[in-house]
């Protein structure tokens, strides 16, 4: 009697055993998987990474803040951020009342306000405007004072045509 209670003792434990050797094999094998899968989305996040970033480097590629050239110009006036700077002083042109004076249209739908501005370099800006319907962009030349005051020249410009 005392060998069956071994024997049973000794098949319930291995029995045990290779459930625990099956298991432990199968959650192995799940972890490798994720494991993988894990480092084939983090390879694939860094590869969507770095194209953004490349397109990020094309975009500001005409932009006063990356081009070295055009800053030299600014350099005696000592602006800490004469992107910005022409930036809002572009903005001002929006406090007068009705449409912006460098827009050449009437607004339909109110007034045309420039929104975006894109500062070129030391000679362009590259501008929408919207009345909050219609929408439009514009190319403007300025100047840059010693007073650090600007002269806004308007180049050229383009209304949307709206489409239904």
């Amino acid at each position: 009697m005392k060998n069956k209670i071994f024997l049973y003792l000794f098949v319930f434990a291995a029995l045990i055993v290779l459930y625990q050797f099956v298991s432990t094999n199968t959650l192995q094998k799940t972890l490798n998987e994720d494991i993988q899968n894990s480092q084939n989305r983090v390879a694939a996040l860094r590869d969507s990474l770095q194209n953004a970033q490349l397109r990020i480097l094309d975009m500001q590629y005409f932009s006063l803040e990356n081009n070295d050239d055009a800053l030299a110009y600014f350099d005696h006036l000592n602006l800490k951020d004469p992107a910005r700077y022409i930036a809002d002083k572009l903005l001002e042109t929006n406090e007068t009342k009705g449409d912006n004076p460098l827009v050449p249209y009437e607004g339909m739908n109110g007034n045309f306000k420039i929104n975006k501005i894109k500062v070129l370099n030391h000679k362009w800006i590259l501008a929408d405007f919207s009345d909050g319907k219609f929408w439009g962009d514009v190319v403007i030349r300025y100047e840059l004072k010693d007073d650090l005051g600007i002269d806004f020249t308007l180049i050229d410009h383009l209304l949307y045509a709206r489409s239904n």
